[in-house]
């Protein structure tokens, strides 16, 4: 599994769903927000809804990103990468076998929770943005299928107001040039940029989950009519 295999499956998963609309008659309450998608990702910085905003502390916006690099989803995540990039061999120094795959997991766990903590700790309070992802919820579903992509790119501030999003960007630059140091075949200016294309395309692919979720979980919990209702 890699960033690609990620982003396939999210816009596969999400792919049904694009060609319908929000229909008015279903009263069906949202379930309760998940603390995970597919019982794996982290999801600890979704809201519901921006109604009623209010701003997050410094101290909350690292509680955030201490939940997301420390969450067990995190570290299964992290073991996926490392097999897959020691089944490709992207880092020959690291070697092989369990040695060469406990250097792969450190290295996918180390990107984890540096881009955690710089998009959702460090920048948002140094910039006074706020990380969480706000759920559109209603309109089409491509309507909302490009706010999920926008939000990379566009964020609030602490005062509820919309702006550029400095802290996805400018957060996964700096995880992406401090993990340079650990990467000793992938220190050139190509590898950061497409190391950044690849987590900004992930976040990304990322939201457009946390959009869906609900209308996902809907989906695969609905329950067949009984044959009494049937009648």
């Amino acid at each position: 599994m890699n960033y690609c295999t990620i982003i396939v499956l999210t816009f596969g998963l999400a792919g049904p769903l694009l060609g319908q609309q929000t229909d008015p008659q279903d009263n069906t309450a949202p379930p309760p927000e998940a603390k995970r998608l597919f019982w794996l990702i982290p999801n600890f910085r979704t809201s519901p809804t921006l109604a009623e905003y209010k701003p997050l502390t410094p101290s909350e916006k690292f509680h955030i990103a201490q939940l997301d690099t420390f969450d067990r989803g995190t570290v299964a995540l992290a073991a996926a990468f490392a097999g897959e990039a020691q089944l490709s061999n992207s880092n020959p120094s690291f070697g092989q076998g369990v040695k060469g795959y406990a250097h792969y997991w450190g290295t996918a766990y180390a990107d984890f929770a540096l881009g955690n903590y710089m998009t959702e700790g460090v920048f948002p309070t140094i910039l006074h943005q706020d990380p969480r992802y706000f759920r559109k919820g209603a309109g089409s579903r491509m309507a909302r299928l490009g706010y999920a992509c926008g939000q990379i790119f566009w964020t609030h501030n602490d005062s509820g107001r919309g702006q550029f999003n400095y802290s996805e960007v400018g957060g996964n630059s700096t995880a992406v040039a401090i993990s340079m140091a650990y990467y000793p075949e992938n220190r050139d200016v190509g590898d950061a940029v497409t190391k950044l294309g690849s987590q900004l395309a992930v976040d990304m692919a990322s939201n457009v989950l946390k959009e869906f979720w609900p209308d996902l979980s809907r989906k695969f919990s609905h329950k067949p009519k009984s044959a009494d209702a049937l009648k």
